[in-house]
């Protein structure tokens, strides 16, 4: 597998300049573009946690690859916890947007508020979806890191820097739709960045798919179970 950069736009080259109809449509129309690692044994899915998991467990199930999660967590600005100020990921990353600090004038105390109280709900959702299961061991594997869309991309660079500290072989990241500009960028910081199309009108992920309806724990333990079931040997 080369190791060259390479980004593959999709906005022009589709027909498909309309809202996905759901996160199971989203990931079944991403999985062809991926289709050069379909059955690597050295291939994962990582659904990045919440909304990324549904859209990579389509992506795994059509390339017979085995799927797993990895948590991040925005940090939301005080009082306005829609507006993204950073996220943070396992290995202690710590992602900050210091134009958003710097034009809120938000306190090194209030991020570090955000940062502890959001540390407690990853843990909380670490336990949760994986239970007794160990995170897997990504040595020399290529991980293809799932989400169901890039806006800022805060959460996405976090789960990134997190990744570039274990020592996978290749880091891929796959997305339904993503904001051009963000495409670009996350081009330089993976291996291979896979961006099924990136309207120059994006303004949100939300405003590309019909049924953006959050993705909810228990969601994301039913399609862990199911991809689980899915591996496992015939009896």
């Amino acid at each position: 597998m080369s190791a060259t950069r390479k980004t593959i736009y999709r906005e022009k080259a589709s027909l498909m300049i309309r809202p996905y109809k759901d996160r199971t449509e989203a990931g079944k129309l991403l999985a062809p573009k991926l289709e050069h690692y379909r059955g690597h044994p050295q291939a994962i899915v990582l659904g990045l946690a919440c909304g990324g998991v549904p859209v990579g467990y389509f992506v795994a199930e059509a390339l017979n690859l085995p799927l797993d999660v990895f948590v991040v967590r925005k940090l939301g600005v005080p009082g306005r916890e829609e507006v993204a100020m950073g996220a943070i990921a396992p290995n202690g990353v710590r992602v900050i947007n210091r134009e958003v600090v710097r034009q809120l004038a938000i306190s090194e105390e209030s991020m570090a508020l955000a940062a502890a109280t959001e540390q407690k709900e990853l843990e909380r959702r670490e336990a949760l979806y994986r239970g007794d299961r160990l995170f897997p061991d990504l040595t020399d594997r290529i991980v293809i890191l799932v989400d169901d869309g890039i806006a800022s991309g805060a959460s996405m660079l976090a789960a990134v820097r997190s990744l570039k500290a274990m020592r996978r072989q290749r880091l891929v990241t796959a997305v339904p739709v993503a904001a051009p500009e963000a495409c670009e960028r996350f081009a330089e910081e993976v291996d291979e960045m896979i961006c099924g199309m990136t309207p120059a009108d994006f303004q949100s992920v939300g405003r590309w798919y019909h049924d953006f309806t959050p993705t909810r724990d228990s969601d994301v333990q039913f399609y862990l179970q199911r991809a689980a079931q899915r591996l496992q040997p015939a009896q």
